[in-house]
């Protein structure tokens, strides 16, 4: 399975990538408030985890996860995490976060690099509080310069049946732009 290369991590905070996709507006959109406490699985560098602390603010926290040490220490060194941010090395199917500590859980570009996606999502449902928040950003399955190899990416309605079956309902599907889509649940109660 295609994991992305920490060697070329400056690519996920491109000045392109940003005008592609504002993490802030997103995390935003998809509910993400102030007060919350969010868990960014698969962080990398931040992109979504430093906006997202400025979101939650003081009284929030963000749980940021990678299972690639290299991303962490970047995201340490090159980022300085604020105070509400804590870095944790993850197990792609142990996460050292609490049962339902998040409010608000995000997997961008990380759902098609799980080899058993269904033991991922257990995990994932297992940190995410009942009635908490799951947005799912990923690549949609098109042959594309970028990105992982279109066969290893998920189209939206088998993500989105994926989702469902590991324990979240009101499932919504849309566009993020041409490349990415959003998926967004709730987590069953």
């Amino acid at each position: 399975m295609h994991k992305f290369d920490p060697r070329h991590l400056e690519r996920l905070l491109s000045e392109e990538r940003f005008k592609n996709i504002s993490p802030e507006r997103v995390l935003r959109e998809a509910g993400l408030k102030e007060g919350d406490t969010m868990a960014d699985i698969g962080c990398g560098p931040g992109f979504f985890s430093m906006p997202a602390a400025e979101i939650v603010g003081r009284s929030g926290r963000v749980y940021a996860a990678d299972t690639q040490q290299g991303m962490l220490e970047y995201f340490k060194d090159k980022r300085v995490p604020p105070p509400n941010v804590d870095l944790l090395l993850s197990g792609e199917y142990s996460i050292p976060i609490a049962d339902s500590a998040s409010d608000f859980t995000l997997l961008a570009y990380v759902l098609h690099e799980a080899e058993r996606k269904d033991l991922f999502l257990d995990e994932i449902k297992r940190i995410t509080r009942p009635g908490g928040a799951l947005l799912v950003i990923d690549w949609e399955k098109r042959v594309e310069e970028s990105g992982p190899p279109v066969e290893e990416r998920l189209d939206t309605d088998e993500a989105a049946c994926l989702i469902e079956r590991a324990g979240f309902s009101g499932v919504e599907v849309s566009s993020l732009n041409d490349s990415h889509y959003r998926i967004l649940a709730r987590r069953r109660q």
